[in-house]
C-alpha cells in the first residue's frame, strides 16, 4: 500500500487534494521559509517547496512527500504572508487596479525520486477602496495568504476580473499538473 503524505497545514491544499481523488495524511515540519535575495521572484516558491520537503529527510519505501509553496509577485516586489494587518492592507493597496503574478510550486518526493515544477497565472484585481480592503480583512482574515488575499474569498469573487493560468494555481495547488504527475508516478 502506497502512502501519501501532504506536508502542508493550508486548509486550501488539503481540500483540493481530496477533491482530486486521493488520500492522504497530513504532516507538517517547521521550515524556516527564507531564500537568498539574489534568487529570482519565480524560483523563489519552488526553492521554499523544496526546503520544506527536505524538512521530512529520507522518506520510507512506498511513502510519497508533497510539498509546496505560492508567492505573490508584483512588479518583482515578493508579496508573501502578511506579518500583520497593517502589512495586509498594504499589499492590497498595491495589488488593486493592478495585474500580478502568482507562483505556486510543488515537489513531489519518493525515497528514489524528486519532481518539481512551478506553475504560473497572472490575476488581475480591480480596483478598491481602503474601505473595502478593511472590511475584508476584517471578515475573512486571510493572514495565512500570500499576497493577502484568497482568490476564493469575498475579495477574488468580488474583485478579480481577469486571469491568466489556472485558478487552481492562484489557490495554492495547481491540481491538473500534480494529477498528471502522481498518476505518472503512482502508475495510475
Amino acid at each position: 500500500m502506497h502512502e501519501l503524505i501532504l506536508g502542508s497545514a493550508s486548509p486550501r491544499r488539503q481540500e483540493l487534494l481530496n477533491k482530486m481523488g486521493f488520500e492522504f495524511r497530513v504532516e507538517v515540519k517547521e521550515t524556516e521559509e527564507i531564500v537568498p535575495d539574489s534568487l529570482p521572484a519565480e524560483s523563489v516558491a519552488e526553492a521554499i517547496a523544496l526546503k520544506k520537503s527536505e524538512a521530512f529527510g529520507n522518506l520510507p519505501e512506498a511513502h510519497t512527500l508533497i510539498t509546496a509553496d505560492t508567492v505573490v509577485v508584483l512588479e518583482d516586489s515578493i508579496l508573501g504572508k502578511p506579518v500583520d494587518t497593517e502589512d495586509a492592507l498594504s499589499m492590497l493597496l498595491k495589488l488593486q487596479g493592478n495585474w500580478h503574478v502568482v507562483f505556486t510550486a510543488v515537489v513531489i518526493r519518493t525515497n528514489k525520486q524528486t519532481i518539481s515544477f512551478t506553475d504560473s497565472a497572472r490575476v488581475h484585481i480591480l480596483p478598491m477602496t481602503e474601505e473595502e480592503i478593511k472590511n475584508y480583512l476584517r471578515k475573512d482574515q486571510p493572514f495565512d495568504k500570500a499576497g493577502s488575499y484568497g482568490v476564493q474569498d469575498w475579495l477574488g469573487i468580488n474583485f478579480i476580473d481577469a486571469m491568466e493560468g489556472s485558478f487552481f494555481t492562484v489557490m495554492g495547488l495547481p491540481t491538473a499538473r500534480l494529477f498528471a504527475e502522481l498518476k505518472k508516478l503512482l502508475g495510475q
